[in-house]
């Protein structure tokens, strides 16, 4: 097993994690997490546009004048799609475009993000991040401190003065392990984990 230094909100050492092999020193393939960022991008897309074809267009269900003698092309609907206030042809329509992976692919893509950010010195354990108050100027002292720029942080309790204090401070986004995803952990370049949320990652990717 691999070990990592663990260290205080203060930036001071205060002894050592054992780090799973399986989940924190993953050979990483850069198709898998392609696939894992894409899965998670589609499935965030809307997909709520939607246009009336011809059976969606109220009206027109009587022929506008007679098949001949007019000597007006002949039409059968006023709600045709050459016609104004008609129907739309080939429009988009309201879809889900999110696609699936099988659960043990994401589950390793997991464990090769995890990995990249354990191997590059990008990932930080804490032994508890825990502010009394919620205040955003102690969170950025406690960033500052750590040498945070722009950094994923994952907590194994909910903390409300943590989230709160945090979520205006740009380049910050604080998450529990059950919401950790590869996505999220490649779009931040430095990552904290406190020993709990170690825990559970190393338990949830058994």
């Amino acid at each position: 097993m691999a070990n990592a230094k663990v260290y205080d909100q203060n930036r001071k050492e205060v002894g050592e994690i054992s780090l799973a092999d399986d989940v924190f020193q993953v050979e990483v393939k850069p198709e898998l997490l392609h696939l894992a960022v894409r899965s998670h991008l589609a499935k965030l897309r809307a997909g709520t546009v939607g246009v009336k074809t011809r059976g969606l267009v109220s009206g027109g269900g009587k022929k506008p004048w007679r098949q001949k003698g007019t000597g007006r092309a002949r039409a059968g609907s006023s709600r045709s799609p050459l016609w104004r206030s008609g129907a739309i042809v080939h429009g988009p329509q309201a879809r889900g475009y999110g696609f699936k992976i099988n659960k043990q692919v994401r589950k390793l893509a997991l464990k090769m993000a995890l990995s990249s950010r354990f191997t590059t010195d990008s990932l930080l354990v804490v032994d508890q991040l825990r502010f009394d108050d919620i205040k955003t100027k102690n969170f950025v002292v406690c960033k500052n401190t750590l040498g945070l720029k722009k950094a994923l942080i994952v907590v194994a309790e909910k903390d409300t003065n943590l989230a709160l204090s945090a979520r205006n401070v740009p380049g910050i986004l604080v998450l529990d392990p059950q919401s950790v995803n590869v996505y999220e952990i490649l779009k931040y370049p430095q990552m904290v984990l406190d020993q709990g949320a170690v825990a559970v990652l190393q338990e949830r990717l058994k």
